[in-house]
Parts: C-alpha cells; structure tokens; sequence
C-alpha cells in the first residue's frame, strides 16, 4: 500500500500541483491486445479497479482524460460509463493535443500527470508534471518517466499510479 511517507519528496512536491490526468488507452487501460471476432467487432477489457480509480480522482476534483492514437467504439463506450468527458482518439500527435487541453482548461505542464506506454507517448511524457508508465512499458518509456508501476498495463496500473497521486496529495480514500 502506498502512503504519504513512502513517496519520495520530489515526487509529492510535483503530486501536489497536479490538477489533471490523462491516460493513453491501448497498454495502459488495456493490456495492449487488440481482438475481432469474426464478424469483424472490436473488444478490449478493462480492469475495474483502474475504473474505480479514476471514479475516485475525478471525485477528489482531478480532471481525467484519455488521449489514444487508435479510434474504437469501444473505447467512446467506456469513457462514457466513467464519466470521462474529455476523450481524444485518433491522435497520433499527442502533444498538439496537451497544448488543447491546457488551453481549454488554463492548465500548466506542472498541472497535468500523464501514463503512456510506448514511443507515441514520449513527447507529453517529457513535458508534463508527473509521467508513469505501466510496468511493461516499452523501455524508452521505462527510462522517461517519473513513476513506474508495478502492475502491467490493463491490470491495475491506472489505479497504482492514481492511488500514488491522490496518497502524496492527502487525497487518500483508504478504498
């Protein structure tokens, strides 16, 4: 379990500031798999805990979006079951999209954590406050980013890296 006490000062001081968290989609809420069936329909699956997660960030006033180089009905249904208003698909230029987000909501770099998993997503994960990746991460991932999680992406690691947030910045559930 994650407490104030055993995140590294540096890390709480850049947690504190955070206002938002964006998450690519494909290796960070899934586990990267991309299924058809037969009659050619998408699936994907995602972890409930990270959806609770992010239930529980945006409950303490973090704003919570995804941003996928991918476009997938799938992905539009399951941001609407978690509320998730601010969804950016079919955006291979990750950064140009931080710049609109920033804009939208007067946002800093400082303000915005951000969890990737491979090279798409190393331009906002060098700019932003806070980066994680999910422990299978691709390696120049691995090297980029702040936080490594323990779990893979697709199982559980949004909800570490959300639980590592909200523990640096007294936000703490205890769920």
């Amino acid at each position: 379990m994650t407490t104030r006490k055993s995140i590294p000062e540096p890390h709480r001081d850049k947690l504190r500031e955070i206002r938002a968290i964006f998450l690519d989609v494909d290796g960070v809420l899934t586990d990267g798999s991309i299924v058809y069936t037969s009659g050619g329909v998408e699936s994907k699956a995602f972890h409930v805990q990270d959806g609770l997660g992010i239930r529980l960030a945006m409950e303490k006033g973090l704003r919570v979006g995804l941003i996928t180089g991918r476009r997938s009905e799938v992905v539009e249904r399951r941001a609407r079951e978690l509320g998730i208003t601010d969804l950016y698909q079919g955006s291979l230029d990750k950064a140009s999209v931080l710049d609109e987000i920033e804009a939208v909501y007067d946002l800093k770099d400082e303000q915005v954590a951000y969890m990737g998993d491979d090279i798409l997503d190393l331009p906002v994960l060098r700019r932003v406050g806070f980066s994680a990746a999910p422990a299978n991460a691709h390696p120049a991932v691995l090297q980029a980013v702040d936080f490594v999680t323990g779990n893979t992406g697709g199982n559980g690691a949004v909800r570490e890296m959300i639980d590592y947030i909200l523990a640096a910045t007294d936000n703490a559930t205890g769920t």
